[in-house]
């Protein structure tokens, strides 16, 4: 029961801050149905990066080495 009071809470808060911001029930519905999925999901990944904290920081470096590298790479400009 907790759960689904939590749930109807959460979609409820996210519905009236975005009814808030955009004045509009048609987003704001959006918004509530799709802001708890994406925070589903951000959550799996934070709980994995916790379970393995080695691992995160590796690939957060391999991530750093493939931006300094595109950083480095000189822009192809092409012209139509």
């Amino acid at each position: 029961m907790k759960i689904a009071t939590y749930g109807a809470m959460h979609l409820g808060v996210a519905f009236g801050v975005a009814y808030a911001l955009t004045g509009s029930v048609r987003v704001a519905g959006t918004i509530a149905l799709v802001e708890p999925a994406v925070q589903t999901v951000a959550y799996a990944l934070h709980e994995r990066a916790w379970r393995d904290p080695a691992a995160l920081r590796a690939r957060a470096a391999r991530g750093l080495d493939m931006l300094r590298a595109a950083a480095r790479r000189p822009l192809a400009l092409s012209r139509s």
